[in-house]
């Protein structure tokens, strides 16, 4: 049975829904998501292997897989666009991604799949620049946001102004919160989930707190994260602001005894 998405916006016309129950066995949990404008679909960080079919199976049920406008990727991670030669031989979408990245992708497209298809892998990327970039999506945009070395050193998050979602990546990731599928309502108990793994994946505090200038100046009524739980409305928006633009990590932390030969065997 296919899993029920969490719909994060539907207006009729325009809908935003993410699925968070796909991986199974002993891979990181991560979230997937749908937005659909009219007759325009595009998925964001689909994911690999694990992802690729209860994907399809469950995404179906709200378009027309083969006809889908995009996949937006917003690093090279496996969890993110390890499946790419599947999307890219059975559907029509471009797969919009960053510049720095563009040029490494088509490595995730085995000889098999680049023989299937009628055109270059080259030519069904789109490569946004560092700046970032909007991409026309069906009676509005999406904008590609620079959200670079959180935490990869080319890394970009997706705004969608119709719903005000913002959907950032490994920024704002959580792991081992209870998984009842809800937003975070105690911002205070949620920070140990959060913590450790800001602590070793983003790059440092001082990329998180011209992140968070920058989403300042924004219209975002929802932060949500491809790993674990959302922020929803203005308050929850504005602790996660204030909250990752404190934290030491990425480099912050490293010290010399991080860096010396090791002593010992694996």
């Amino acid at each position: 049975m296919a899993a029920e998405p969490i719909i994060l916006f539907d207006d009729g016309h325009h809908k935003c829904l993410m699925f968070d129950s796909l991986v199974t066995g002993e891979g990181v949990q991560s979230n997937q998501f749908l937005i659909v404008d009219g007759t325009q679909e595009a998925l964001i960080d689909p994911g690999g292997d694990l992802t690729y079919t209860p994907l399809s199976v469950a995404a179906s049920r709200y378009m027309n897989i083969r006809d889908m406008s995009y996949v937006f990727a917003s690093h090279q991670d496996p969890d993110i666009i390890g499946a790419i030669d599947r999307w890219l031989v059975h559907t029509r979408a471009n797969i919009v991604t960053s510049k720095l990245w563009a040029r490494f992708l088509p490595h995730l497209a085995s000889g098999y799949v680049t023989n299937q298809l009628s055109s270059s892998v080259f030519d069904r990327i789109i490569a946004i620049p560092d700046r970032g970039a909007k991409v026309r999506f069906g009676n509005s945009h999406i904008e590609c946001l620079p959200a670079h070395f959180m935490h990869s050193v080319g890394n970009l998050q997706f705004y969608d102004p119709v719903s005000r979602i913002l959907f950032s990546g490994d920024l704002g990731a959580s792991m081992g919160a209870s998984e009842d599928h809800k937003p975070v309502t105690d911002f205070d108990r949620h920070i140990p989930f959060m913590e450790g793994f800001h602590r070793r994946y983003i790059g440092s505090r001082k990329v998180c707190e011209l992140w968070a200038n920058m989403v300042q100046g924004m219209d975002v009524d929802k932060i949500v994260p491809q790993h674990g739980k959302r922020f929803e409305g203005p308050e929850m928006v504005s602790r996660f602001l204030e909250w990752v633009s404190s934290v030491d990590c990425g480099i912050d932390l490293m010290e010399q005894d991080n860096y010396r030969p090791p002593r010992d065997f694996v």
